[in-house]
């Protein structure tokens, strides 16, 4: 494959790699769950991942999505995947949007759930169509979630339904 089909993966946290303390009862940063989906999935697609950040995107500031605009602008492939917290996700799509990241297909994706609570996380689901909409999608950042895509300024998270939606 040439570093055009190469899909980049951003990392930065969210509920997508929050681990659980079963002796706490809370929600934790360890490691990604990336490299274990990617092998579970059996994925032959051409990936690079970076973590940029283990954190909940609700501590995410501005230096932290400047960081992540300076890794889409920097970074040689033309599809991006920012696995992202879903509180904010919203508002680093449109900083993206702003930096005029021409040519570039960006996706943000995150969870409801964790991955590490197994089945009933949508977190593998919603990297796999993260995955095929990069390939796929014309340039421009878009958030994808339960299935579906949504351009960066016409989506918001329906926080009583626990679901994105059009706005």
């Amino acid at each position: 494959m040439s570093n055009r089909e190469k899909i980049q993966i951003f990392i930065t946290g969210g509920t997508f790699d929050k681990s659980y303390d079963y002796i706490n009862g809370v929600l934790y940063f360890k490691e990604t769950h990336l490299p274990e989906m990617l092998k579970r999935s059996r994925c032959q697609l051409n990936i690079d991942f970076k973590t940029l950040m283990m954190m909940d995107s609700l501590e995410m500031g501005d230096n932290e999505i400047e960081q992540i605009i300076e890794a889409c602008k920097n970074c040689t492939s033309n599809k991006i995947i920012i696995t992202h917290g879903t509180d904010t996700i919203t508002k680093t799509a449109k900083a993206l949007a702003k930096a005029e990241l021409k040519d570039k297909t960006i996706l943000l994706t995150g969870a409801m759930i964790p991955y590490a609570f197994g089945s009933s996380s949508d977190g593998f689901f919603n990297l796999g169509c993260a995955l095929a909409y990069a390939q796929t999608l014309s340039p421009e950042v878009y958030i994808t979630m339960q299935g579906q895509y949504f351009l960066w300024n016409g989506v918001k998270k329906n926080k009583a339904l626990g679901l994105f939606e059009e706005v």
